[in-house]
């Protein structure tokens, strides 16, 4: 009997509550991004990448843009092509389960310290409409002032 109540208690200590972006995430972003990685040539992967995205003003505003938005358009990333059409997320997350799903993936990338995206920034993107086809001449526009990903770095095994 003790046993039992060990591996019971063992259990419950290791099912803690998930961080409030993982919480999010997994029901609204995994179902096709999975764990992060994605899937090569289908699902872009998330984890290693928006990490390098968010470190400018103009990388977050994008990255809140397309969890508000929506993003359609072709493109490539870590030498996978992809046709890509995510849905828009703006009447379904408020901007801090945004911020949160994305300062989630955010830590779990590359970049120490990790950038954090503030809910007040989601709220600034938030005041502006848009829509997929907007969000893709965003990622268009900011590809050319500075590569998405740089080739020299690799995507984490999630």
């Amino acid at each position: 009997m003790k046993r039992i109540a060990f591996l019971g208690c063992l259990a419950l200590a290791c099912c803690g509550k998930k961080p409030a972006g993982q919480a999010v995430y997994g029901p609204n972003c995994g179902i096709c991004h999975h764990g992060g990685s994605g899937m090569p040539g289908e699902t872009p992967p998330l984890v290693g990448r928006v990490d390098f995205i968010a470190q400018t003003p103009e990388g977050r505003h994008y990255l809140a843009n397309v969890l508000l938005n929506g993003l359609r358009g072709r493109f490539t990333t870590q030498g996978y092509r992809y046709n890509y059409s995510m849905p828009a997320y703006r009447d379904r997350l408020t901007d801090q389960q945004i911020a949160d799903t994305l300062n989630w993936l955010i830590a779990r990338g590359n970049i120490k310290p990790s950038p954090t995206i503030t809910p007040a920034e989601v709220t600034s993107a938030r005041a502006q409409q848009g829509d997929p086809a907007a969000s893709y001449q965003e990622r268009q526009l900011l590809e050319q002032k500075q590569p998405l990903f740089p080739k020299s770095m690799t995507f984490p095994q999630s």
